[in-house]
């Protein structure tokens, strides 16, 4: 992983998460593609210091370019867990509506075209299903409550499947047989504020005085600096005590001058 001629796929690169291990990765010198929809909002975001492949990974058909001579992928993509309009409703949806999706989800389904089942599901399998059998490494960021769905405040997240959608995603990951990492935050701050929340509303930081923790088994609650989630993507990329690990992040208790990513890795 250690070559200048490495090239690194980050697919979610203008979300929140994404712009941050974008940033992490131009610091270590490493080339970058991006997969986007967006070229525009990519350059603008980006100048020229990345390369920019357009694809859709809704779009099975749309990923075959963004592939070529890639050794790692960090996939950052993630709609909202609510219907808002990152779902791309073909028509806004009123309260009757969404209340009938409680018990019928097909419904939002057919009507928008970003939902958690099309993006955070659907679309990762799609990821994968285009990847380099000879990836070095997938790096997903998935989400804390995976196990816990029927657990407070989680049940509460998942009323229309996000966390459905991403156990599914990770599933598929696992099965691939691509070496990966996945990721589980927990609610996450820190700038850039880019999610629907209250945490974004308020603009809710860590200052950069909380720690990093690593925890295994979806038992950990808690915030998540996404500055912090950005550099854990990177730095796993460079140990092999991070393959194959599925594990939470959250960030609690009194901050260490370094984070010793090394010594949180090969304790999980």
């Amino acid at each position: 992983m250690n070559s200048s001629k490495d090239i690194i796929l980050v697919v979610g690169s203008t979300g929140g998460v994404g712009q941050l291990v974008v940033s992490k990765l131009l610091e270590k010198g490493l080339p970058i593609r991006i997969l986007t929809r967006n070229a525009e909002k990519a350059v603008k975001m980006f100048n020229d210091q990345v390369e920019i492949a357009i694809g859709d990974i809704r779009e099975p058909d749309s990923l075959t370019a963004a592939m070529t001579n890639i050794t790692s992928i960090i996939c950052c993509t993630g709609t909202t867990a609510f219907p808002s309009a990152r779902w791309e409703f073909n028509q806004n949806p009123n309260m009757i509506e969404l209340g009938i999706t409680l018990f019928n989800p097909q419904f939002l389904e057919d009507k928008a075209k970003n939902t958690p089942s099309k993006v955070d599901n659907q679309g990762v399998t799609n990821l994968i299903s285009a990847a380099p059998k000879n990836l070095n490494r997938f790096v997903f960021v998935s989400s804390c409550g995976i196990l816990r769905k029927r657990q407070f405040p989680f049940n509460i997240l998942n009323l229309f499947g996000v966390l459905d959608a991403k156990e599914k995603a990770e599933k598929a990951i696992i099965n691939s047989g691509i070496p990966y990492t996945i990721i589980r935050p927990g609610r996450l701050i820190d700038g850039p504020y880019t999610s629907y929340d209250l945490n974004t509303l308020l603009k809710a930081t860590t200052a950069g005085k909380l720690n990093v923790v690593f925890k295994t088994g979806d038992i950990i609650t808690g915030d998540s600096s996404r500055i912090d989630v950005a550099a854990a993507c990177v730095e796993s990329l460079f140990h092999q005590s991070a393959v194959n690990k599925v594990f939470e992040i959250v960030n609690q208790g009194n901050r260490p001058d370094i984070i010793d990513w090394e010594k949180l890795f090969s304790e999980l």
